[in-house]
């Protein structure tokens, strides 16, 4: 999933200019990687003053969740630190001694790769018995992150991740082309198969995304396993396939502003900030309800309980206190967890404003996480998009 990789580096304080020099190895140091963009400056600084000076804060930001999913993989195929690498050299040489590497105390990593660091072994779970605002994460963001072993989403499973961040799948427009045509503005999946839109849509390159708004359209779940038994299914996932101009993870936006499209389907994440620099791009979040995204803490498997495993908690912790949420939602791309269930007018007026980033409460209880499916399932959903970007040859059908 390349989501949020189109505008990376707008319209936010950065970190690395918060942060450069922080870590100082005569302190214990917390030490985060985080995606860039994701949090905002103020909530770092908010932080350094609730833990005093005795402790360091090493946050480093990267621009994509697979980079960070890359380097939790990278972590986990390094010798430990007491295993001896072979040398080419009869002595050792001082000079040359490597260094171990530093490992990082807690990694933003999205949902849709933490079945894969679990069945990977790079990651750890956590204990809600340290993180006292575990109780204040309605039920889906706490059943998305307890897993079995295997990945898959059980209730009886252990907490593998802290959700810090979600957000859903947006239909954005050009309000001006669809003003200027006197066109209706999409409201719902249905209207991506209006005729007046054939091949003006831009459309995610993600199975998983498009065949499930088509599912939804249908009315059915997007985390629905038996393809070839929903009705119709096939032949509305081509209808939609004869509207889309484009299929694209990270430029399906650019198109949207230059005209060459008239709608777009995207994570909000990347919608809103297009939004905040392109005054003609308008966004709804589909009344059926839609997909949902989230980001989260992850714990390394390497990582020993220390003092900075127990400084990782309270950020953990930190990042779920209400004034904390209400910052981190107003001040980035995405919504606190914290705030889905308070009741708008508790809310500031700028995010009771803000329902692209906080979607009717109606329409988040018609929406749904992508939940990892069992291999016979995604092989229906691989077989499906193949056929319908390629033909049924692509399938040998």
């Amino acid at each position: 999933m390349n989501r949020r990789f189109f505008i990376a580096g707008a319209g936010t304080l950065t970190l690395t200019n918060l942060l450069a020099g922080c870590g100082d190895q005569s302190r214990p140091t917390l030490r985060v990687q985080l995606l860039k963009n994701s949090l905002p400056a103020l909530v770092l600084s908010l932080f350094r003053k609730e833990i005093g000076q005795a402790f360091a804060l090493d946050f480093k930001p990267e621009s994509q969740v697979k980079v960070l999913f890359e380097q939790l993989q990278a972590l986990h195929r390094q010798p430990a630190a007491n295993e001896k690498k072979p040398s080419s050299f009869p002595l050792p040489i001082p000079f040359m001694a490597s260094k171990a590497p530093q490992i990082p105390d807690l990694v933003t990593l999205g949902d849709y790769w933490l079945a894969k660091a679990i069945q990977q072994k790079l990651i750890q779970p956590l204990d809600p018995a340290q993180l006292q605002n575990w109780k204040n994460l309605p039920q889906p963001w706490q059943t998305l992150v307890r897993r079995n072993a295997e990945g898959q989403i059980d209730p009886a499973g252990k907490v593998w991740a802290a959700p810090y961040r979600w957000g859903t799948v947006l239909i954005a427009y050009n309000r001006e082309k669809f003003k200027s045509l006197g066109l209706k503005p999409p409201q719902d999946w249905s209207d991506l198969w209006r005729e007046d839109l054939r091949e003006r849509i831009s459309l995610l390159d993600q199975p998983r995304e498009v065949i499930g708004l088509t599912l939804k359209k249908l009315g059915k779940s997007y985390n629905t396993q038996e393809l070839n038994k929903v009705p119709n299914l096939k032949e509305e996932l081509s209808r939609l396939h004869r509207q889309a101009k484009l299929y694209s993870s990270n430029a399906y936006l650019q198109p949207l502003i230059l005209g060459d499209t008239w709608v777009a389907v995207g994570w909000s994440g990347d919608i809103l900030s297009a939004m905040a620099q392109n005054k003609e791009i308008a966004a709804v979040v589909p009344k059926s309800g839609t997909s949902l995204w989230a980001d989260l803490w992850v714990k390394p498997a390497q990582v020993s309980n220390n003092s900075s495993s127990e400084l990782a908690y309270k950020w953990m912790d930190f990042c779920w206190q209400p004034q904390i949420a209400r910052l981190l939602s107003s001040q980035s791309k995405g919504a606190s967890p914290v705030l889905v269930e308070t009741k708008r007018t508790e809310l500031s007026k700028e995010l009771q404003k803000a329902t692209l980033l906080l979607p009717d409460p109606e329409i988040i209880s018609k929406s749904e996480f992508l939940k990892p499916l069992p291999t016979t399932a995604l092989e229906q959903y691989k077989s499906l998009w193949l056929e319908t970007r390629l033909g049924p040859a692509a399938t040998g059908a």
